[in-house]
């Protein structure tokens, strides 16, 4: 199994740094393969050197511009170096069998949103994960939670959103995951 991990390319403060070290380190002893953003820096650095110090199988996926700009991790065994941002996700979703969110900032949240509505519109089948460290997710929680009270989102979509505090908890998470059917299906001629 291999996972595709968004998380920040700042560190944040040092329990994040911590909590994603911790993640990455335990998955890779459990066999679990990442895929992320390829990045040397922040927690997206965290992560890498955490599993590939666990002995973990790292895979980066980056666009040129970020090559360009220094920002590919040196270390990596595998780095795949792509065209654009969206070349990026896609192809970190093809790579991966769940997506985790960690702690980050807009990017992170664009990539976890994309993940979770390609699920919803049967695009993939696999779960999208958050780790609440610190409770960092809660105020998103909180306002997905509104969406579902306000009558924009189906309240059996929260499914397809686990929300975890350790590897273990994710593996367990994705090995019970059942993905709820595609938000819209085909009308019968």
């Amino acid at each position: 199994m291999r996972v595709a991990v968004f998380t920040g390319s700042r560190s944040g403060p040092p329990s994040h740094r911590a909590a994603a070290a911790a993640l990455a380190a335990d998955l890779a002893r459990a066999g679990v393969g990442l895929v992320y953003g390829g990045g040397r820096v922040g927690l997206m650095g965290v992560v890498a050197d955490a599993a590939l110090a666990a002995g973990g199988d790292v895979v980066g996926v980056i666009p040129q511009h970020l090559v360009d700009d220094e920002l590919a991790h040196p270390g990596l065994p595998q780095l795949e170096v792509v065209g654009s941002m969206h070349e990026r996700k896609a192809r970190m979703a093809e790579l991966a069998d769940a997506f985790v969110a960690l702690p980050g900032a807009a990017g992170t949240l664009e990539e976890l949103f994309e993940a979770w509505t390609w699920g919803m519109l049967g695009l993939h089948a696999k779960p999208v994960v958050l780790v609440d460290v610190d409770g960092f997710w809660q105020p998103l929680l909180d306002q997905v939670q509104r969406m579902v009270e306000d009558g924009y989102l189906d309240a059996h979509r929260l499914d397809a959103l686990g929300v975890v505090g350790s590897a273990a908890e994710l593996l367990a998470f994705v090995e019970a995951y059942e993905h709820p059917e595609r938000k819209w299906q085909p009308t019968p001629p």
